[in-house]
């Protein structure tokens, strides 16, 4: 089995393609969630935050399908999703600039930029973010759910609740150093006010135009990056007044430009890498 290795800032995929292999892509769903917890694991498999499916679609350009470190399978995400946009061109699948992706999110328009015959960089179309409860899902009565109070281990802390196609709970910060990411991840993921589970963003507002997520990802933990998260927190973060509707966000793994734009459309702009290719010989992975 011939898998490729790419990373959106850090927040890295094997790309496993049945674009042209029908017989492959009529696989039952069950193959994909138990082949995603085998390759994604550092120490024995490739290793990676989530496997990423490349298979034809009858409504956009190609269909991508996405599982995460332990099998589930999310609506979207935005790294992944800019990954997948230069791998479909780079192989020929579509050649051209402007592509429409099949997600469970909906079809997505991404923008390539092109220079020489090389993608450079991809600018996603998010779509509008989804502010109402039931659909984010979260179990809260406002709408939308800015400020709303939550209670973890004890303590209340107050959040904003987005989905981009996959739900968000974004907290705001002072100090990192003060934060206990490893157990506060991880329990709110999984609280009872998030039927689906939740991505959790913790912010720090560093300017109007700048903001700092830390994240930890629903199904895979602690990442280096998180589109449809960095996304979510530039919404959470303009419905709590605190910045511009245009921004850079830094990550772990590097910087994304998010404009949350007058369309009420959420831009997504940033890297798609490549890190390697290979043949999986050990046929208890395959």
């Amino acid at each position: 089995m011939e898998i490729i290795k790419m990373h959106g800032l850090g927040n890295d995929f094997v790309f496993l393609d049945r674009f042209y292999n029908q017989a492959a892509a009529d696989e039952t769903p069950e193959n994909y969630p138990e082949l995603a917890r085998k390759l994604c694991l550092r120490q024995f498999g490739v290793g990676a935050d989530g496997l990423i499916v490349v298979l034809p679609s009858e409504t956009a350009d190609a269909r991508m399908r996405i599982f995460n470190p332990d099998g589930s399978e999310p609506e979207m995400c935005g790294n992944g999703i800019r990954c997948f946009a230069r791998y479909i061109y780079d192989k020929g699948y579509v050649r051209k600039d402007t592509i429409k992706a099949e997600t469970l999110a909906g079809n997505l328009t991404l923008h390539l930029t092109i220079e020489e015959g090389e993608v450079k960089g991809v600018r996603v179309d998010m779509g509008a973010p989804i502010l109402r409860p039931g659909l984010i899902p979260v179990l809260a009565q406002t709408e939308p759910v800015v400020g709303a109070k939550l209670e973890v281990n004890g303590q209340v802390y107050q959040y904003t609740a987005v989905s981009m196609g996959n739900p968000h709970c974004v907290l705001f910060i002072n100090d990192y150093a003060k934060l206990d990411f490893d157990h506060l991840g991880p329990a709110i993921e999984k609280h009872e006010l998030f039927p689906r589970k939740t991505n959790v963003e913790f912010v720090r507002i560093d300017s109007p135009k700048e903001i700092t997520m830390k994240v930890w990802e629903r199904g895979a933990g602690p990442t280096l990056a998180c589109g449809t998260g960095a996304c979510a927190s530039v919404v959470a973060s303009v419905l709590n007044q605190k910045i511009e509707r245009a921004v850079t966000v830094h990550l772990p793994g590097g910087d994304l430009w998010i404009e949350w734009g007058q369309d009420n459309h959420v831009y997504m702009t940033g890297p798609a890498t490549y890190v390697f290719k290979a043949q999986i010989l050990d046929d208890k992975l395959a």
